[in-house]
């Protein structure tokens, strides 16, 4: 079977999207890790699946396969990318697209220039919405036994479910040791992405993000929504964030409880292609 696609990535964190639903669907999760693979497939860290609207007034339903196979929620990055998309093909209104998904509606700002901002809705702390067994409870914070250590974490759901970490210093912050353990404790049912978060200033955050299903990547849209929501919320961080990862800044804006989230940065498209699956 040939499927073709469009190579996208926002800040490093790529992509592939597809706008053939009724093929996506004959691809079995070993073939999207076959197909993920940097050095035998294309490689991405998530695959995009456009589908049609399922609602009235919007553009598209979109579905994301991450790089292990397993089919997830929701991807900031991946949905700013698929915005940008629908404006460069002409199915943007206005410089703005509606999109639904499987973690809920999402209105995008597409003005042009490969800068695209999204809603993310509410941020959710609700240790069920991230599909989470507490344990140790510190006031808004949790705490784990993991690798032989204590660690001590913020949890939100932003339509996929996030730990943050707030560590001194990004750079020498334990994320191949433990992202791999949090990422797949028995406390976290659904497995969870987990972020390392250095708060350089009130308006400034550095981040690294263990995705659920990928590794740690360049860039992670939801990864920055959630730990300013979690920093937010311990007081640390003003309502507009620069958010610094490995592949660039995005900018993240929540006004507070009951306020939507708006994420922000570039979405590029590297090149289209076709490939037998």
């Amino acid at each position: 079977m040939r499927i073709e696609f469009t190579k996208m990535h926002g800040l490093g964190n790529d992509f592939i999207v597809l706008e053939s639903p009724s093929a996506a669907t004959r691809i079995t999760p070993a073939q999207w890790r076959a197909l993920a693979d940097r050095h035998r497939g294309v490689g991405f860290d998530q695959a995009l699946v456009i589908e049609p609207p399922r609602r009235d007034g919007t553009e598209a339903y979109y579905r994301i396969f991450n790089a292990d196979g397993q089919e997830v929620e929701q991807c900031g990055n991946g949905a700013r990318c698929i915005a940008e998309l629908l404006r460069l093909t002409g199915r943007s209104r206005a410089g703005q697209v509606q999109m639904d998904s499987p973690g809920g509606l999402i209105t995008a700002h597409v003005p042009g220039g490969g800068v695209v901002a999204v809603d993310m809705g509410l941020p959710n702390f609700a240790p069920r919405a991230a599909h989470f067994l507490p344990q140790g409870q510190e006031g808004a914070l949790f705490t784990l036994e993991v690798g032989g250590e204590r660690v001590t974490f913020g949890v939100v759901s932003m339509g996929n479910p996030h730990a943050v970490i707030r560590v001194p210093d990004v750079d020498s912050a334990p994320v191949a040791r433990l992202g791999p353990l949090l990422e797949r404790h028995p406390a976290f049912q659904q497995r969870v992405n987990v972020g390392f978060m250095q708060v350089v200033d009130p308006r400034h955050i550095r981040l690294r993000v263990f995705e659920r299903g990928v590794g740690e990547t360049q860039a992670c849209g939801t990864g920055a929504c959630g730990a300013v929501a979690v920093g937010r919320r311990a007081g640390l961080l003003e309502e507009e964030v620069r958010v610094s990862l490995p592949g660039g800044d995005l900018t993240v804006r929540w006004p507070g409880e009951g306020k939507p989230l708006w994420l922000q940065g570039p979405a590029e498209v590297s090149f289209r292609g076709q490939v037998d699956v």
